[in-house]
């Protein structure tokens, strides 16, 4: 299995990021936080490099939690070690930053061992290659996937072309919600068999 690689993009945290907001400070590094779409409070402990100026932004926003210069997660900051971006709170982050995964499968030429694509969300493939996107599109993107079946009462449309909600992708928001993938051990296995057919090689990430 190919092993998820985080570069530090921070698109995750700008994107339903937006909707953590502090509640509470209860120490110089300890506050109580909400997750907006669901609701949820937990508690996290603040990283003491990031703990200053945590605590500054926190004093400094508004009561309510509208801040419309900050974008994204008020817990990402600016990588101090290099590149990207880091998570102020990252060893007591919420469940469902922990759970957030960027790609599900990589999908690599067998001969040059290149990646070609990357599956994300259910079954949507990004990927540069013309001929594996044609591949997707006729014998993959179609066949029956059973979080489909699971979310079908849950109000969130899925699958290629779903809208997106509160600008997030129908998939991460089901997830958030709990509802997860179910067991689609048997639609990866079919993925990865009709890839091989074509001369790919799939690679779910553990």
């Amino acid at each position: 299995m190919a092993k998820f690689d985080c570069n530090w993009c921070g698109k995750c945290c700008a994107s339903f990021g937006e909707f953590i907001k502090i509640e509470r400070q209860l120490t110089e590094r300890d506050y109580y936080c909400r997750y907006g779409i669901t609701n949820e409070i937990f508690p996290v402990h603040v990283q003491p490099e990031f703990a200053d100026e945590i605590a500054d932004d926190f004093i400094d926003s508004d009561p309510k939690g509208a801040d419309p210069a900050r974008k994204g997660c008020i817990f990402s900051r600016k990588n101090p070690a290099g590149k990207g971006f880091a998570c102020a709170i990252y060893p007591t982050r919420p469940a469902i930053c922990r759970e957030f995964e960027c790609y599900r499968m990589l999908i690599h030429h067998p001969q040059s061992g290149e990646t070609r694509g990357k599956v994300i969300g259910i079954n949507e493939l990004k990927t540069q290659d013309e001929i594996l996107a044609a591949i997707w599109k006729e014998k993959i993107a179609h066949l029956p996937h059973p979080f489909n079946d699971t979310h079908a009462s849950s109000g969130y449309a899925t699958g290629a072309g779903a809208p997106a909600v509160h600008g997030h992708d129908s998939h991460i928001l089901a997830h958030i919600q709990d509802l997860g993938h179910g067991d689609d051990k048997e639609w990866v296995s079919a993925v990865i068999t009709i890839l091989a057919a074509h001369g790919y090689h799939g690679d779910p990430v553990e």
